[in-house]
């Protein structure tokens, strides 16, 4: 086995919204703090199965805050120009 293949992470929660709540240092997207996604691939398995219980506590009020960030997000639209006459 090559080291490349021994750091590849295995059970990842990782869902591709990378964006961390300022106030509890979380992933929006997967729950997990920038250590736990930091070091993922050196964790142990049994260290990953510890993180994976937590975040299913975790990730509700991380919803219910993405859902009101959304809501506030100023959304912008594209001014068209009225075609000079």
């Amino acid at each position: 086995m090559s080291n490349l293949e021994e750091l590849e992470p295995i059970d990842s929660p990782c869902q591709l919204i990378c964006s961390m709540d300022k106030e509890s240092g979380h992933c929006f997207g997967c729950g997990r703090t920038m250590d736990e996604i930091a070091y993922w691939a050196l964790k142990t398995q049994d260290e990953r199965d510890a993180i994976l219980a937590q975040l299913e506590a975790r990730m509700p009020p991380l919803r219910i805050k993405l859902a009101e960030r959304r809501t506030r997000r100023r959304v912008n639209k594209r001014r068209t120009r009225k075609p000079e006459s």
